[in-house]
């Protein structure tokens, strides 16, 4: 019990953390509370993984940003410095050994060490039936999806070790609710929720807790081709309680909870965010 108690008293290692209300929302205000740790976060230069970046960057980490074109990095990088956040970047096409060897090394030689990998890079190069897929589109989607992330975080674990780190994988809703035309996909997605469980398992002695977001329909160009849809939207948006579209900052609070000591005794879970619920 003792060391969860301790975890739980966040002005032992954050006395500087403060507590008031957000002008522009709801949410406590949670300034550093990710101070002097680390953060590797793949596919992060748009959509869900830049508003990660940034709400971990706002809550007091150093970020390491990442995607596969370096006029992204430049820009994303750019703008979040221009707010006075504490980020750099590198390529980092995560299929690709050499690259993500990069990005440990640009992790390590600006910090040293690293606390929290989120992995949300990933691919859908084809809209369509799962028994219409090439092979070579099955290990793409697989590849980048699926095996990348064990990967990268097999090459980061040593330098992840003892610092009660976290790291959350990016699943998608289509991994409980799949849509034929998205085929290997949902599999790639369905399949990290068990690689979260699994290695949740294999973490924990190292106290590192593994976690998985399942966002639902969000706004962005990676979702368009669900989002446009007329058709879709309608038949979906009579189970969607909410009765709108999800927006990229809706994922980024809670891996910032992910990450931090409030969430020390959460691990293995699987938490949907979609404005509804898939699960029982």
């Amino acid at each position: 019990m003792l060391p969860a108690v301790i975890w739980g008293q966040r002005g032992l290692f954050y006395p500087n953390a403060r507590h008031s209300v957000r002008m522009s929302s709801t949410v406590v205000d949670r300034k550093g509370i990710l101070a002097n740790r680390v953060a590797v976060i793949t596919g992060s230069t748009s959509g869900i993984g830049f508003s990660i970046a940034q709400r971990l960057a706002q809550d007091g980490a150093h970020v390491v940003i990442s995607s596969r074109k370096q006029q992204n990095v430049d820009r994303a990088v750019g703008e979040l410095q221009r707010e006075g956040l504490s980020v750099t970047g590198t390529v980092c096409h995560v299929e690709k050994a050499e690259d993500r060897e990069r990005l440990v090394a640009k992790a390590l030689e600006q910090c040293g060490a690293v606390d929290f990998l989120v992995c949300n890079a990933a691919v859908n190069p084809l809209v369509g039936s799962t028994l219409g897929t090439s092979e070579q589109i099955w290990d793409k989607i697989l590849s980048v999806n699926l095996k990348s992330p064990a990967l990268l975080l097999s090459q980061l674990l040593p330098y992840m070790e003892k610092r009660r780190g976290a790291v959350i994988l990016v699943s998608s809703v289509s991994a409980y609710i799949p849509k034929v035309e998205l085929g290997v996909y949902n599999i790639s997605k369905t399949a990290l929720l068990g690689l979260t469980r699994t290695l949740a398992l294999e973490l924990a002695p190292k106290n590192i807790r593994v976690n998985c977001l399942v966002p639902g329909v969000i706004k962005t160009n990676f979702s368009k081709v669900i989002y446009e849809n007329e058709a879709f939207w309608k038949s979906f948006s009579e189970r969607h309680q909410l009765q709108r579209i999800g927006k990229p900052e809706d994922c980024a609070g809670i891996v910032s909870f992910l990450c931090s000591p409030d969430a020390s005794y959460i691990t293995g879970e699987n938490i949907v965010v979609a404005g509804f619920s898939c699960r029982l």
